[in-house]
């Protein structure tokens, strides 16, 4: 499966809701014309009714981009769109039962659930219609002309393969021909690694040639439009010195994370309190051991904190010595895997997020004894620690559980990322993409094959 690049995907999911929401709306005005049942009687608002099915419809996938053979794809959108029809049938009703009688409302089932199920096979085809559209000019998408070294090409294009991006890099051969315009024609842009490496007279030409809207960008303007993250061997000292990847702390933004920290660990606490007690008496009586666990990680400046977490390995898992987790790890228990593939066994470091020791969203904290081994091989890898360490991040809705040294740089690529755009609307998009990959079980699971002593 290919995926589209950052700002295509975006507009991907735009266009799905816009279909979405206008195709529903549409639905609804012509019932209204046509004078169907009890319109004005509908007791849960129309509005909620598009968001919520707008909300599923993102969670579950269906507005997922991708690009993979088609009839999957329409597999694919039939069951996730039938889950969606299921959810948002069921909060209507169980929204109508709950209030009909105390606030006398009209009975408009005979007309919402109908106009849901008509709307749901609509949806299918337009979205179907939608990826088709993509299918077509799916080749054409990002064509890039590279001024720099071979080596450092060789480095981007290792990165290209491995997130399978829809980008096509050509090294330019005549500096002199790119910065004149003639060798320009069917490229989105430029790409150029090292400003100070062209004469003043190919800057001036260049800046000419970004004024007249041709996208000259650096290295790290690249990687962070394309990629969306920073892969560390490609940061030098100097763009670190720019000050572009710093964390001021005691800004106003800082203060309603925290504080967004606290109200959402609260509530949620409160509402998995019943999940939380079925998993503990599921633990207990699969071994006997103990339901909770706790490890040492490194947290905010690299100081060490202690985490809890729901147990899912045996109890003996380590008596070996610290290791990553394998993708058919024998240490994890029955218990435990359903646990980790839906995430459940996190939820107990809600404490040490209201304890202010973490925070929802931010780096993963790894363990110490990890660390000195990732600081010792990863470039850059000290920064992660100017911030709170998070439940959930970039890194997490982005790439799958991280068992290796490959995995950490990778990992560490999109927290520079987070590090550098740090914004409560990107928190609010970690938080949407999380919720997504809980409710459909993705990225718990390591790549690698065998478990590693760091």
């Amino acid at each position: 499966m290919l995926r589209l690049p950052w700002l295509y995907s975006r507009k991907r999911l735009l266009a799905a809701v816009v279909i979405d929401a206008g195709l529903f709306s549409f639905l609804y005005i012509v019932a209204f014309m046509f004078r169907f049942r009890a319109l004005p009687g509908i007791s849960l608002p129309i509005g909620t009714m598009i968001a919520f099915w707008l909300l599923s419809s993102y969670v579950v996938g269906r507005y997922h981009a991708a690009h993979s053979v088609l009839s999957a794809e329409v597999i694919k959108s039939f069951l996730g769109t039938g889950l969606v029809l299921f959810l948002s049938l069921g909060v209507y009703l169980a929204y109508f039962w709950l209030t009909s009688s105390v606030l006398g409302v009209h009975d408009s089932r005979g007309f919402l659930v109908p106009l849901l199920i008509l709307f749901s096979f609509i949806s299918v085809i337009s979205q179907a219609v939608l990826s088709q559209i993509i299918r077509s000019n799916i080749q054409s998408l990002q064509h890039w002309l590279f001024l720099g070294a071979p080596a450092t090409l060789g480095i981007i294009n290792a990165h290209l393969a491995w997130r399978r991006l829809l980008v096509d890099i050509t090294l330019a051969a005549d500096v002199n021909h790119v910065i004149d315009g003639g060798a320009l024609a069917g490229y989105n842009g430029l790409l150029v690694t090292d400003f100070n490496s062209v004469s003043t007279d190919q800057q001036k030409k260049l800046l000419s040639l970004q004024q007249i809207g041709v996208p000259v960008l650096s290295l790290v303007g690249w990687c962070e439009q394309v990629l969306q993250r920073f892969p560390p061997e490609l940061l030098t000292d100097a763009d670190l010195l720019r000050g572009e990847f710093s964390f001021a702390r005691g800004t106003i933004q800082k203060r309603f994370k925290r504080l967004g920290d606290v109200i959402f660990s609260c509530c949620l606490l409160v509402l998995t309190a019943p999940i939380l007690v079925i998993a503990a008496v599921l633990i207990g009586l699969q071994d006997g051991g103990p339901v909770l666990y706790s490890q040492l990680r490194s947290g905010l400046d690299g100081r060490p904190f202690r985490i809890w977490k729901l147990r899912t390995m045996c109890v003996d898992a380590e008596r070996q010595g610290a290791q990553w987790v394998s993708k058919r790890d024998s240490r994890i228990t029955p218990v435990g895997h359903l646990l980790r593939l839906t995430r459940l066994d996190e939820l107990p470091q809600l404490w040490a997020v209201l304890k202010g020791e973490m925070s929802l969203i931010g780096p993963r904290p790894e363990r110490p004894e990890f660390e000195q081994v990732l600081e010792r091989q990863l470039p850059h890898y000290r920064l992660r620690h100017v911030m709170r360490p998070g439940l959930s991040g970039w890194a997490q809705v982005n790439y799958p559980y991280g068992a290796s040294l490959e995995d950490a740089a990778n990992k560490l690529s999109y927290d520079l990322y987070y590090l550098r755009n740090f914004s409560f609307w990107l928190d609010l998009l970690i938080l949407f993409k999380t919720i997504r990959l809980v409710f459909t079980a993705q990225g718990a699971l390591p790549i690698s094959e065998e478990s590693v002593k760091p």
